[in-house]
């Protein structure tokens, strides 16, 4: 039998066998982009490629702290199964985990063989589908920061920042890095194939920031979701914490998550470019910033989806609290960068590092698409330094009003899908629930002794 006659997965079997691997981890993201997988001992490949791995679909409606919440089709319907397939053209050898590579699954119902309506991936793959319908392919550049901690025990919280240094944004080295924590894991991640470019020490003390390249849209989430698993692994290696909380400190500020975003004609030009064009920018890219300002609210939801993300908004925080615009202005929401033709693009900054990449790129894509459609231009671009309520308004300011928001955009609903929606909704209402009825530090801090 010649090379071309060899089935693909029995082709891949190959391959890993040569390489030394003997293990595939199938990796799929859950709600909240939070890394869910299974180990395949690599004789057990094909069954996984033909038959798919059962997952419990309740998976999706589970807490970070374990609990199961009661959204529709999960306790209601006996906790039922997914089917997880292997993506084999995801695969990649893990360079930190000898004898291991890694690949992402693709998520369906076996009730039905369509997408699990919970699974972030093809949920982002819809979108795509609407927006190729109207001549547009996204492409997508990632920028994520984190802070790395080290274990503390008996402290509080059981981890400090791995750094104390300030005033050391934007540098690179043993000055705010004295582990070379940096250095290793671009290095690493390289190995990986996940498109890294740079990265630096940001604002704040043990924040790093590590760029990822520009690529069409469900790469770029894939990239994305890959990169914050491993760089959460690599530090776990280290007995440290790396987090993508929007804002974990008091004294620190928070971790954005911005999103680059153009779009390709079906002639692979920029269809965001028009040097004629008012400000240089074509009427696609027009729309899709008015778009994108217009559904706003509603996409905070996706883009600030904890209760935390609200405590990194505020002024002189540096985080866009307002529904502004602006050509090369850090301190609008949507920037556009200074370059043009085939580099034009629009810079959203609204993303904290906790969204999960998937929902954070198909809501910008599901905003910008209805822009187009809609066919109207944004507001005189802002100048000068921004977080001025006269002249913007104000994005919802707490998760309940994020997701309020969010309910009551059906437009924007309905590119998501209701199914969706719907369990969405219920998930993140049900943590802002909880929290309400946890006792924080804060409250014993503030009224015990006293009161």
């Amino acid at each position: 039998m010649s090379a071309s006659d060899t089935p693909p997965v029995r082709r891949h079997m190959e391959r890993l066998a040569a390489e030394g691997i003997d293990v595939v981890r199938v990796t799929y993201p859950d709600l909240i982009g939070t890394e869910r997988a299974r180990d395949v001992l690599l004789d057990h490949l094909p069954s996984a490629c033909e038959q798919g791995l059962a997952f419990c679909r309740a998976v999706y409606h589970t807490t970070p702290q374990g609990d199961v919440v009661p959204v529709s089709g999960g306790l209601d319907a006996g906790l039922p199964d997914i089917c997880v397939t292997p993506d084999l053209d995801t695969l990649t050898a893990l360079p930190w985990e000898p004898g291991v590579a890694t690949c992402l699954g693709d998520v369906s119902d076996p009730a039905t063989g369509l997408p699990a309506p919970e699974s972030p991936r093809d949920l982002l793959r819809a979108v795509l589908d609407r927006c190729r319908e109207h001549g547009l392919r996204p492409v997508v550049g990632p920028e994520l920061e984190y802070f790395l901690c080290d274990a503390a025990p008996g402290t509080a919280r059981g981890w400090r920042r791995y750094s104390d240094a300030e005033g050391v944004v934007y540098t690179a080295g043993l000055r705010a890095d004295g582990d070379n924590h940096l250095l290793r894991t671009l290095r690493l991640l390289r190995d990986l194939d996940l498109g890294v470019s740079s990265g630096n020490h940001e604002f704040d003390g043990s924040q790093f920031e590590i760029n990822l390249t520009h690529s069409e849209a469900l790469a770029a989430a894939d990239r994305a979701f890959r990169f914050k698993a491993a760089v959460k692994e690599l530090a776990r290696a280290e007995g440290r914490l790396a987090t993508f909380m929007a804002k974990p400190f008091n004294g620190a500020g928070g971790s954005g998550f911005h999103l680059h975003l153009s779009c390709l004609t079906g002639e692979d030009t920029n269809a965001f470019a028009d040097p004629a064009a008012p400000y240089g920018l074509s009427a696609t890219a027009r729309h899709a910033v008015a778009g994108i300002l217009a559904h706003a609210p509603a996409l905070a939801a996706l883009a600030n989806p904890t209760v935390n993300s609200y405590k990194r908004f505020g002024p002189d925080t540096l985080a866009p609290w307002l529904v502004d615009w602006g050509l090369d202005n850090r301190s609008a929401m949507v920037r556009i960068p200074p370059e043009r033709g085939s580099g034009a693009r629009l810079e959203l900054r609204l993303g904290d590092a906790s969204a999960n990449p998937y929902l954070l790129i198909a809501g910008t894509l599901a905003a910008a698409l209805l822009g187009v459609l809609a066919g109207e231009e944004p507001p005189a671009p802002l100048e000068g330094y921004g977080y001025d309520t006269t002249k913007s308004a104000v994005l919802p300011m707490s998760l309940p009003a994020a997701l309020d928001a969010l309910e009551a955009d059906t437009a924007l609903t309905e590119v998501l899908g209701k199914d969706f929606t719907t369990s969405y909704l219920a998930y993140k209402r049900d943590e802002v629930a909880r929290f309400r009825r946890h006792v924080t530090d804060w409250e014993f801090t503030e009224y015990a002794y006293h009161l």
